[in-house]
C-alpha cells in the first residue's frame, strides 16, 4: 500500500508536519530512529525536579506557535524573564553599577554593529571595531557560543542577526519535553525505526523509504533529521541530493550547547536567589567559559551551560565537563559551592548519533543556506530548525513552524 506521506524524525518539526498532514486529511506515517518523540526537546527527572536536557523555553512567546497550544491544553507557563536575577562577575567579585552600565552599553553597540554589517562576514570579523571595549568578548561569547552554540569565528553575522530573539521566555514547570510528549504526539508512528535510504526521484513517482524492518512506499517524504545526521551519511539518498542542497547542509553545521546539572547535596544555597543567572566577564576572545542558572523554578539544582568550542572540547568526556563547570562556579561563589554540588547530568547532544549537535548555524557567507535547504525537491522536502526561515531558527517553535510549512511545499 502507498500512503500519502512519510515523515522522517519525531522532533518538533516532524510532529508539526504530522499535525499539518492530519489537518489536511493526509495519511502520514512518522518514522523515528529513537525510542521516544520530541527529539532535542527531552525532559528527564532529577529526583522530583524536571530537567530539560535540550529545549527548555518557549522563546519569543508573542510569536511562538507552541504557546497557544500549551495554553489551550491548560499547561501552566512561567515567564522566566520576570523572575530571573542576574549576577555578573569580574573575576570573583560582582560588577559595580558603573561596570554594569558599561556592559549594557556594549550590548547596544554589538546589536547596532551586527545589524549594520555590510557583508555576511563572521561575527568575529564584524566585531573588529569593538575590540578595544573590555566587554566585547563577553557579549560575543554570549551571543555566539552560549546562544547560537557556535564560535564567533564560524558564525554568519547575518544568520545571527536574522535569528535574534526578543524577550518573552516561557517555561513549563514539568518540562518542555514532557509537554511535547503529552500533547504533540502523532497518530501513526513507528519508534526505534531508523531510515537508511530514501529513493526520492523514482520513474513511477513517489518515494521509497527503507528501514531495517522494511521499505515504506509513499507519495512524498518530509525529512526532519538534523544537518549533523544528514552530513554524516546515515541516510543515503537515491539519486544523490543536488549540489545546492548538499552545499546548504555543509554550510549549516551543528553547534553544541551542553547542559550540566549540578545538584545540591546540602540545604545551603550559597546566598543565591531562585532563578539567578551567573556569568563572568570573558577577558580574552574565544576563552573557555561557562554560565549558570541557579535554582531554576526553585528546583534543587544549578544548570551550567557550555557552548561552542568549549562544549565540543568536553563532548567525549562528561566527567571532565562536570568538573569544569564546578570549577567555574567555585570561581564565582566560593569553594563551598563546589564541595556541596554533585554532577547529576551532562547532556550528550554532540556524540549522540541521532543528533550530532544541539542545533544548526550558518557559516559566514551562507546566511541563505536555511532557505536553500527548505526548497522542495519534488517529492521530498527538508524541514527542521535548520531549515527555519522565520527568525526562530534553533528553537522548538521554529522547528514546529518549519514542519507545518513543509506540508504546503510537498508535491502531491
Amino acid at each position: 500500500m502507498t500512503i500519502d506521506l512519510v515523515i522522517v524524525g519525531a522532533g518538533c518539526a516532524g510532529l508539526g508536519a504530522a499535525a499539518a498532514a492530519r489537518d489536511a486529511g493526509l495519511h502520514a506515517l512518522v518514522l523515528e530512529a529513537g525510542p521516544r518523540i520530541g527529539g532535542r526537546a527531552h525532559t528527564t527527572m532529577l529526583g522530583d525536579a524536571a530537567f530539560d536536557r535540550g529545549a527548555a523555553w518557549l522563546h519569543a512567546a508573542a510569536r511562538n506557535p507552541l504557546v497557544p497550544i500549551a495554553r489551550a491544553a491548560g499547561e501552566p507557563l512561567t515567564d522566566s524573564d520576570q523572575y530571573r536575577a542576574r549576577r555578573v562577575y569580574i573575576g570573583d567579585r560582582l560588577v559595580t553599577a558603573a561596570e554594569r552600565a558599561a556592559y549594557d552599553a556594549s550590548w547596544e553597540r554589538f546589536e547596532r554593529l551586527t545589524a549594520a554589517a555590510p557583508s555576511d562576514t563572521s561575527v568575529a570579523d564584524a566585531l573588529a571595531p569593538l575590540r578595544g571595549d573590555p566587554w566585547t568578548a563577553t557579549v560575543e561569547s554570549w551571543e555566539a557560543a552560549q546562544i547560537a552554540a557556535a564560535d564567533p569565528r564560524l558564525l554568519s553575522v547575518r544568520d545571527l542577526h536574522c535569528n535574534q530573539l526578543e524577550d518573552g521566555n516561557l517555561e513549563f514547570e514539568s518540562g518542555l519535553g514532557n509537554f511535547v510528549e503529552r500533547h504533540l504526539g502523532p497518530r501513526d508512528i513507528r519508534l526505534n525505526t531508523p531510515v537508511t535510504r530514501i529513493a526520492w526521484d523514482r520513474p513511477g513517482g513517489g518515494v521509497a523509504v527503507a528501514t531495517p524492518s522494511g521499505t515504506v512506499a509513499a507519495r512524498a517524504c518530509i525529512v526532519t533529521v538534523s544537518t549533523g545526521v544528514l552530513a554524516s551519511g546515515a541516510i543515503a539518498f537515491d539519486p544523490p541530493l543536488p549540489a545546492h542542497t548538499r552545499d546548504a547542509i555543509a554550510n549549516l553545521p551543528m553547534g553544541l550547547l551542553t547542559k550540566i546539572a549540578l545538584r545540591a547535596t546540602t540545604a545551603d544555597r550559597f546566598g543565591l536567589p531562585d532563578y539567578c543567572s551567573l556569568s563572568r566577564r570573558v577577558e580574552q576572545p574565544f576563552a573557555a567559559n561557562a554560565s549558570f542558572i541557579a535554582w531554576p523554578m526553585a528546583r534543587d539544582h544549578i544548570v551550567g551551560f557550555l557552548g561552542g568550542h568549549t562544549a565540543w572540547s568536553f563532548a567525549h568526556d562528561p566527567g571532565a565537563a562536570g568538573a569544569f563547570a564546578r570549577e567555574q562556579l567555585r570561581l564565582l561563589v566560593g569553594a563551598e559551592a563546589e564541595r556541596s554540588l554533585s554532577t547529576a547530568a551532562v547532556t550528550d547532544w554532540g556524540t549522540n548519533p541521532l543528533f550530532l549537535g544541539a542545533y544548526a548555524y550558518a557559516s559566514p557567507g551562507h546566511a541563505d543556506a536555511r532557505a536553500t535547504l527548505a526548497k522542495p525537491l519534488g517529492r521530498i522536502v527538508f524541514a527542521g530548525e535548520a531549515a527555519c526561515t522565520d527568525g526562530l531558527a534553533g528553537t522548538a517553535g521554529g522547528a514546529w513552524n518549519s514542519g507545518l510549512a513543509a506540508i504546503g511545499l510537498i508535491d502531491r
